[in-house]
């Protein structure tokens, strides 16, 4: 009897999906998908009006989950728990709607620096944003061959309803009181009739009614006053064209006259 050969046969199995597998497409997947997710909250972010930014800056900028679990920035509350020194104090509520309507004086000034820097390079020179103890001032100066109002009136450039049309874009939002000062060079006129005090007054009238165009509403105006050559911004030049300008104050809980500019 012959002997049998056996014959042993290797099949190799393949994976039906390939060498590699399926796995890279569901990370693809994941990666478009938070991709799209981005793209859209950036351009949710840029439709966002100005102030409302700052307002949601500033809710996350005091948000505790501990604290306020639960509320919204959009939300109506009757008053606002702010951090000081590790306690917290409240603020009144007169100041705002609601607790995005009271931001702090350094997040005010620096979004009113970042909304000039971007909107009025061409004059951002002849708008100075600091704080004093009441408050943040907004001050417009004139500039040698660029004023804010015609010669010896009370009539606004170009620019200055310029400066006036993104001041209030960014204020009409919040609830701060608002003062209006007019400030004119110690030049006088030759008639007695009409002097740097009505036309300091004049113009900061002026200002007020630009502002409430592009919709501040007047029932936040504490003071609009005009106050001539006597608070000159260069000290040491009365004559100076800085010192022909408009001061708009955004005031703050206990307020206090403002401090000479040092």
């Amino acid at each position: 009897m012959k002997e049998q050969k056996i014959i042993i046969k290797k099949i190799k199995k393949q994976s039906a999906a390939g060498h590699h597998g399926g796995s890279w497409k569901v990370a693809f997947a994941d990666f478009v998908t938070a991709l799209m997710a981005f793209f859209l909250v950036m351009w949710l972010v840029t439709m966002v009006s100005p102030e409302k930014r700052a307002r949601i800056a500033a809710y996350y900028k005091h948000f505790s989950l501990f604290d306020q679990s639960g509320s919204s920035f959009m939300e109506d509350n009757s008053e606002i728990m702010k951090e000081s020194g590790g306690e917290s104090s409240k603020v009144p509520q007169e100041f705002g709607e609601s607790n995005s309507d009271i931001m702090s004086k350094e997040d005010l000034r620096e979004m009113l620096k970042r909304e000039i820097e971007a909107k009025l390079a061409d004059v951002k020179d002849q708008i100075i944003v600091d704080m004093f103890e009441g408050g943040v001032r907004i001050q417009m100066v004139d500039k040698e061959g660029n004023p804010l109002f015609a010669l010896g009136s009370a009539n606004l450039s170009s620019n200055a309803k310029k400066i006036l049309n993104v001041i209030a874009e960014n204020v009409k939002g919040i609830e701060n009181k608002v003062s209006i000062e007019g400030h004119t060079d110690a030049i006088s006129y030759s008639s007695n009739k009409y002097t740097n005090w009505e036309l300091s007054t004049d113009r900061a009238s002026a200002a007020r009614r630009e502002l409430e165009n592009n919709g501040l509403n007047p029932d936040r105006l504490s003071r609009v006053a005009g106050y001539a050559a006597t608070e000159p911004f260069v000290k040491d030049n009365p004559n100076d064209p800085k010192n022909r300008r408009i001061s708009i104050i955004l005031m703050y809980p206990s307020n206090k006259p403002v401090q000479e500019m040092k």
